[in-house]
Parts: structure tokens; C-alpha cells; sequence
């Protein structure tokens, strides 16, 4: 048999660290569009969002050197994904924009109004509680790669996570409309 029969991540960023193209071809393929919607999500143009993913696995590759397998690669991936993200945002912060536009796309015609609804509802929380239900509900991040990506206990992503599903959920109501009700009860 000939070629290389790698399947992990961390093997396959062992070889990147030694300087295989291969192997950093095969991260690339298995993560691209994974980090790409992880950006599309945080920003309304898909160009930026290519971008930013480019950035993220160029300076994967130059971590490659200093890469140990202590966690899920996925983390130590989304985690410069997410620095990546930040260190954008910084850039970014002299133009103060507006939140939703910025951070969360369109939604598709079909789902327009309670897509309209959640975004909006996200658009209210804090930048940290949008951040962390992000993570969880579209990357679908374990609470322990979030906690890898924020560098914080895992115990301090589930009540980020509480407080934020919390808020969400009170935004939410917030913008839900009003249903006349009728026939019940006694005014």
C-alpha cells in the first residue's frame, strides 16, 4: 500500500509540524467549510469571511511548530479561529458599526421572519453571551472545546452558557408578538 494512511488530526498535525504539504492539504480539506461558516456567521460578507479563514490556517500552520496534543484539535482549531475573530474585531473597533449587521448574515427568505426575530434577539446580548451560544449551537462546540477556545473552566462555560440562553430566551420574548388572546379567564 502506498501513500500515507493518516486519520487523526493530531497525526496528521505531527506530520505538519515536521513540514508535510500533504498533511496540512488533507486539515485544510476535512476543516475549511466548517471555518468558513464559523466566520460567515460573525460577518456579512462572504469575502471577509474567506478571509478570516485564510488567516486562521495560515497561522495554523505557524503553530504547527509549537502544537502538542493535549485536547481536541478541533478546540486548538477553533480556538485561532477565534482569535483570529477577535484580533479582526480590534482592527475594526474605530468604525463602531452596528452589532447584528456586522456579526450575523441574512436569513434565508423561507425562514425571514423568525430568522429576522433571533437574529435581532442576538443582536441585544452582550458580545461574550452571543459569542459563547455561537460556539455551542452553530459550531457545535463541546462545553470543554469552549472552554479550550475561551481559555476558562469548563464550569464558567456552563453558566455562560445558562446566562446566555437566559438572555436569548427574555430577547426573544421581547420581540414575539403579542397574541390577543380570547375566551379565557375573567376581565
Amino acid at each position: 500500500m502506498t501513500g500515507i494512511h493518516v486519520t487523526s488530526d493530531d497525526e496528521l498535525m505531527g506530520q505538519v509540524r515536521d513540514g508535510s504539504e500533504t498533511a496540512f492539504e488533507l486539515l485544510f480539506d476535512r476543516y475549511r467549510a466548517a471555518i468558513w461558516r464559523f466566520f460567515r456567521r460573525r460577518t456579512a460578507d462572504a469575502g471577509r469571511a474567506e478571509e478570516l479563514s485564510q488567516d486562521t490556517f495560515v497561522a495554523v500552520l505557524k503553530a504547527a511548530a509549537r502544537y502538542e496534543t493535549c485536547g481536541a484539535f478541533r478546540a486548538f482549531l477553533f480556538g485561532i479561529a477565534y482569535n483570529v475573530l477577535l484580533a479582526d474585531r480590534r482592527k475594526a473597533a474605530h468604525s463602531v458599526a452596528d452589532a447584528l449587521d456586522d456579526e450575523l448574515p441574512a436569513q434565508p427568505a423561507e425562514d425571514q421572519d423568525t430568522g429576522l426575530w433571533v437574529r435581532q434577539a442576538l443582536g441585544q446580548l452582550s458580545a461574550s453571551d452571543r459569542e459563547v451560544l455561537m460556539l455551542r449551537e452553530y459550531e457545535q462546540l463541546t462545553y470543554e472545546e469552549i472552554a479550550a477556545v475561551r481559555k476558562t473552566p469548563v464550569n464558567t462555560v456552563r453558566s455562560q452558557l445558562f446566562r446566555a440562553r437566559m438572555a436569548l430566551r427574555d430577547a426573544l420574548q421581547a420581540h414575539t408578538p403579542t397574541v390577543v388572546r380570547t375566551g379565557h379567564g375573567g376581565h
